[in-house]
């Protein structure tokens, strides 16, 4: 409990990261946002539904993805913080088509990356980010323990590459950005413990557990381009994420591939006397 208690204070921390380190002049930045929903395939495995790790359940996967990008105050405007909000959910069967798992999982994210110069029209990004997920497996066909249940507290380290380029004075913008966590903790019950033992019974002992690379490999890769199309922007995007850990005797992963299509807009939050004056500018957080 004490990793727990560590993790939601280093979280808290980041959350009020823009309150801090005030320094610098007065800039204004852009507020890029970018809500994307996609499509993809889903693979689940769960030792706690299903005995063997050979046994994987395959189907699709549907997503809904809301993205803010800006610029803080931290080191002279040097700093972007991300948000993300993205809801998953699928459904697959085991490969003789008699049983189906039903997943639904939400997460957020909140990253702060520094920005290194390298070259006109690329950005290279670096930093950290803090993770928390919920969510479930429900397998149809178990009656006992039918249901598997997910919730992280991550520290992520993340990445990413951000190059502008015009083809024929039409411009378009790729991005690249690598996530992997380092160090959390899991809510991790044992194999063929119910959830009634857990929270009725109350054995609840080791079912908070801390995860890191001897137990859990996570990883998202996440790829986009925008572009112009009309007085819209246009992002497209392919988003690769696995989860995979081994606590408590339990082995489950979950891997998607999906396909992303949204659209963007930049915008600026001010008020009052700026608000009411027609001279104000501002930089893209992103462009």
């Amino acid at each position: 409990m004490k990793q727990l208690a560590l993790l939601i204070s280093f979280f808290f921390y980041l959350s009020i990261l823009p309150l801090m380190a005030q320094d610098g002049k007065n800039e204004d930045w852009s507020i890029n946002e970018g809500t994307m929903v996609g499509a993809g395939r889903m693979h689940l495995m769960d030792t706690y539904l299903t005995p063997g790790i050979d046994i994987n359940y395959s189907g699709w996967t549907l997503r809904i993805m809301d993205e803010r990008l800006k610029r803080v105050k931290l080191a002279n405007y040097n700093v972007t913080r991300q948000q993300i909000v993205s809801i998953d959910g699928g459904r697959t069967t085991n490969p003789s088509g008699s049983a189906i798992d039903y997943a639904f999982f939400l997460d957020y994210t909140l990253g702060y990356y520094y920005h290194f110069p390298v070259m006109p029209g690329l950005k290279l990004l670096a930093g950290s980010s803090g993770h928390l997920l919920g969510g479930c497996i429900y397998n149809t066909r178990n009656t006992n323990n039918p249901v598997s249940a997910k919730a992280d507290i991550d520290l992520n380290l993340s990445g990413m590459a951000i190059y502008n380029l015009r083809i024929k004075n039409y411009p378009i913008t790729f991005r690249y950005q690598l996530t992997v966590p380092f160090a959390g903790v899991s809510f991790a019950p044992h194999y063929n413990q119910s959830y009634y033992e857990m929270f009725g019974l109350g054995n609840h002992s080791g079912m908070v557990q801390f995860n890191s690379f001897h137990n859990k490999f996570a990883m998202k890769h996440y790829i986009t381009a925008d572009f112009p199309v009309g007085k819209l922007t246009i992002r497209m995007g392919y988003l690769n994420s696995r989860y995979q850990t081994d606590m408590n005797s339990i082995d489950s992963h979950i891997i998607t591939h999906t396909f992303m299509l949204g659209f963007v807009k930049e915008f600026v939050s001010f008020g009052g006397k700026r608000a009411m004056n027609n001279k104000h500018t501002y930089k893209s957080t992103y462009y």
